[in-house]
């Protein structure tokens, strides 16, 4: 049987840890594309090099173009301007709206049963943008979001309780940015709500740093943004679906009248599984967090609406 085939799309730092990531969990073959010549081909090579080390035998190309990508299971797409500092992730949107709907057409052309999973800012209006130039049923069609926020949030309450970041769960819900929602009352370690274990000035101290922090790693590097986080979580959900694990993660997802929104793509908890997003896991919020969820989609819209879709 053959290894299932994964497209990753913009051999950026971020593109080019997802293809690490993916083979050394030996999940596929990976297709490495990028628009500028030799870059795509030499990660793709050097990752090969580093295979007969860490011991995987997942094939890797590089491209300048989409015909490699054929009959691709998964598509990643990571293509687009990286966050400088003092841009906006509205900054980014017209401009990276363009190089994701070329990036769609090109792919869905060639892979048919595809499911997208896109990383490129700003995530929420990307996913819309995606799923609308694709054609594809929006099951097919998600974004890396949540995870890479709660994971965030998971980090700085483990450092904070000093304990295993294993024993962490965290909750966020709304659009990757400034408008996201964290949920204390449903993080955990170990079972326990961080709530019980936490006072509650601290516990916003970790969630305003949470919110922010893309933008504490745009500042520190001073040039290029995140991407070993980002990475390793697009590559969990890469996993989920070809494992079928059918697991509960955060992201960016249609929503059809869940939490009161309708025809738009937020983050909410979802399960998947190998046909990509299988079931919207809506819980009961709160009046004051249900009323931080529509802001938060309400900052999604905005962006949509300006992309006119």
């Amino acid at each position: 049987m053959a290894r299932p085939k994964i497209t990753v799309v913009g051999a950026g730092n971020v593109g080019a840890s997802v293809a690490q990531y993916t083979v050394e969990k030996e999940l596929g073959d990976v297709v490495l594309v990028d628009v500028i010549e030799g870059i795509p081909q030499g990660k793709a090579l050097d990752l090969a090099q580093a295979a007969p080390v860490h011991g995987y035998d997942s094939r890797l190309v590089g491209s300048n173009g989409y015909d490699e990508t054929a009959d691709s299971d998964i598509v990643v797409i990571t293509a687009g301007l990286a966050r400088k500092p003092g841009m906006t992730r509205d900054d980014l949107l017209f401009k990276n709206a363009e190089i994701v709907g070329g990036v769609v057409e090109q792919v869905v052309a060639r892979s048919k049963n595809a499911i997208l999973i896109l990383v490129t800012n700003p995530l929420d209006a990307m996913v819309q943008l995606a799923w609308k130039k694709s054609g594809f049923p929006h099951k097919r069609v998600v974004g890396m979001a949540g995870i890479l926020d709660s994971a965030r949030f998971r980090t700085f309450i483990a450092q904070e309780l000093k304990v295993s970041v294993e024993n962490v769960t965290a909750f966020v819900l709304g659009g990757h940015g400034d408008t996201m929602v964290p949920l204390p009352r449903y993080s955990t370690v170990a079972g326990i709500p961080i709530t019980d274990l936490l006072p509650a000035d601290k516990i916003q101290a970790l969630v305003t740093r949470t919110a922010n922090g893309g933008a504490e790693i745009v500042g520190l590097l001073k040039s290029g943004s995140a991407y070993y986080a980002p990475a390793a979580a697009a590559v969990e959900m890469v996993e989920a679906i070809l494992k079928d694990k059918k697991k509960i993660l955060p992201c960016a997802a249609y929503l059809d009248g869940q939490y009161g929104v309708k025809g738009l793509y937020v983050g909410v908890p979802v399960k998947l599984g190998r046909s990509g997003v299988e079931q919207v896991i809506e819980i009961k919020l709160t009046p004051e967090e249900q009323a931080a969820f529509q802001k938060s989609a309400g900052a999604v819209r905005e962006l949509v609406d300006k992309l006119k879709l």
